[in-house]
């Protein structure tokens, strides 16, 4: 199992380049002009409890720790796919077309998104002319603009379907693009490959992947027959008819007597709680690796696909919770889930000449074939799940798997992303169902893809939490903010031909940032993030500056007429090509901007 991505920020020190009172830089005033007037300072409301602030307490502060990110579900966010009778995805509707309902009741929608492909590629910020002392301006090279993450459930893909589906994207690695980036991942944990554009690596691990079965290594028949699905409605459903047909089933493989069918159903017992237990391991290491590969996907700047290639596989319904947190942690990091059922061509189980049968009653076969039936139905309700909760695509009940991994390597043209804060929301960790309709004049005949539900939170976010996800979230995003007035510049320093230093600089303008008044100071506190990416996508090195400003009113009156704050943080590097994040956020406001930058260090 890949090991889950763990991003710990390291607070260094701040770099502030000061003017006023020797706290702040100093950028003079263009000729002639007039400054912007200096946004006012708030009161402070008597309901808040800001601590006392020492007169000598000094302007400009810093802070070091560790930056602790925990994920917060106050906002539902829903995909939604919406296609036309002929299968054409529809990329024209509005708001107003829309309609979600949460557990029957209709909601609120306060923010409506529609993505089209290939408008969120990375894009490289400007840099800043740089004189000879401060280092040359760094280069713009060519950035990945799509991550696929090519996930193979080699625990359940029977060795026919896992080298069919292996080599189709074989074929399809072939024609990756210059600016993709593709990894492997199983379910296993072997065999797997991360983010390259080395096709030759890529190809040769590809052929590598085995079956690895936990539940079933040898292939060879069990007595009685009990399939995951059938050992789960006998634990799970107290089904009198699955033990029955088990017991049925022991008896005659067992060839035991009919004076012993109590014998003969303790043993159907025994064996379905093996199934059951070894059923439950394979999907829960299953459910956990596509929850890493979705984290560490969430950690690529660019568009994320996740291609799923499995026969599909059941999940109880203990493992809702975690499909739901799945599909929580995809859809706010902006991961598509694209599934592959590699079974093909459905084929009815039981017209399967190779499975055996003890018995030849009539009527035991008639409800056997029925569990096997439905096993292997519910056996995909997985793949679909994961496909309509993220804006996905299923393909499924085709043997042409070439087409299906074409299909499968992009997401769809336009998708929508509705969001909405539940109403009354009870913190007890509940499911809630949701339904979502549209509405066209004159009325159309559409498909509508979307999520099915979500788990509420056990607790609510408090405000510093849901800082830290909002500031997380930005900096493996490559969607630009510009909330508050910030530029990124960019330099590079060569010490070697081995060594190198990237500068990233922020320069943010005062005069647009809300302060609080408390005590005789005007207070904020501005985070500053910078991120470094190598050519590949993968995260390199983060720092986290926090300045902690408590201004008195005559330097912020000259910090208005005169400032420019600028915060300067340094990467050491080899040469090479690396793209930058940059995300900053106030904590009067609580306004944020994130910007991307690239460098090219020959």
């Amino acid at each position: 199992m890949i090991e889950p991505l763990r991003v710990h920020f390291q607070r260094a020190v701040l770099i502030v380049w000061l003017t006023a009172a020797g706290a702040l830089s100093q950028t003079p005033p263009q000729s002639g002009g007039t400054p912007t007037p200096p946004v006012p300072a708030t009161p402070s409301s008597p309901a808040q409890t800001t601590p006392p602030i020492d007169k000598n307490a000094p302007e400009i502060t810093q802070k070091e720790a560790p930056a602790v990110f925990k994920t917060r579900v106050d906002m539902v966010s829903v995909p939604v796919v919406v296609r036309d009778s002929k299968g054409h995805v529809v990329g024209t509707l509005t708001k107003e077309n829309f309609q979600v309902f949460d557990r029957g009741k209709p909601q609120e929608i306060v923010r409506f998104i529609v993505e089209k492909t290939g408008e969120q590629t990375a894009k490289a910020a400007k840099t800043a002319d740089a004189s000879p002392t401060q280092g040359e301006p760094a280069g713009m090279p060519d950035v990945p603009e799509r991550f696929l993450a090519y996930l193979f459930d080699d625990m359940h893909l029977p060795f026919e379907d896992l080298v069919r589906s292996r080599d189709a994207a074989g074929r399809q690695l072939a024609k990756l693009a210059k600016t993709d980036r593709a990894a492997i991942y199983t379910t296993s944990g072997q065999n797997q490959v991360d983010f390259t554009d080395d096709i030759d690596k890529l190809q040769a691990d590809l052929l590598l992947i085995r079956n690895r079965s936990i539940s079933d290594p040898s292939g060879m028949p069990q007595c009685p027959d009990i399939s995951y699905y059938m050992a789960d409605r006998i634990i799970n459903y107290d089904d009198s008819q699955a033990l029955s047909l088990a017991t049925q089933d022991a008896m005659a493989c067992l060839g035991l007597p009919a004076q012993a069918q109590q014998a003969a159903q303790s043993i159907a017992q025994g064996v379905a709680q093996q199934v059951f237990a070894m059923g439950q391991q394979e999907t829960h290491v299953s459910l956990a690796v596509l929850k890493d590969v979705v984290r560490r996907m969430s950690a690529m700047p660019g568009q994320r696909i996740i291609v799923l290639i499995s026969p599909g596989f059941i999940s109880p319904i203990e493992y809702e919770s975690d499909k739901s947190d799945i599909l929580d942690r995809a859809i706010k990091a902006n991961v598509v889930i694209n599934s592959l059922d590699a079974r093909g061509l459905w084929v009815d189980p039981t017209l399967d000449a190779s499975r055996p049968n003890s018995t030849s009653t009539p009527a035991f076969l008639i409800l056997k074939q029925q569990y096997d039936r439905l096993s292997a139905h519910a056996q995909s309700d997985v793949l679909a799940e994961m496909a309509d909760g993220t804006g996905g695509s299923f393909f499924e009940n085709n043997n042409d798997l070439d087409q299906g991994m074409r299909q499968l390597a992009g997401a769809p043209e336009y998708h929508y992303v509705i969001a909405f804060a539940p109403q009354n929301l009870k913190l007890d960790g509940s499911f809630h169902a949701l339904k979502v309709t549209v509405k066209t004049n004159p009325p159309l005949s559409l498909n509508i893809q979307a999520r099915k539900g979500y788990y509420a939170p056990k607790k609510a976010s408090n405000a510093e939490e849901t800082a830290k996800a909002e500031i997380e979230e930005s900096v493996f995003s490559r969607d630009e903010l510009s909330e508050l007035p910030v530029e990124l510049h960019t330099q590079f320093f060569k010490a070697s031909e081995k060594d190198a230093t990237i500068s990233v600089v922020c320069r943010m303008d005062p005069r647009h940032i809300q302060f609080k008044k408390a005590d005789g100071r005007n207070i904020n506190v501005l985070t500053v993030v910078s991120a470094v990416f190598d050519r590949n996508g993968n995260f390199l090195s983060g720092i986290e500056k926090t300045v902690d400003l408590k201004m008195k009113d005559e330097t912020l009156a000259k910090l208005m007429t005169t400032g420019v704050m600028t915060v300067k943080t340094n990467f050491s590097v080899p040469p090479g090509s690396y793209m930058i994040r940059l995300v900053v956020r106030d904590s009067e406001g609580q306004m944020m901007s994130a910007l991307n930058g690239a460098v090219a260090i020959p």
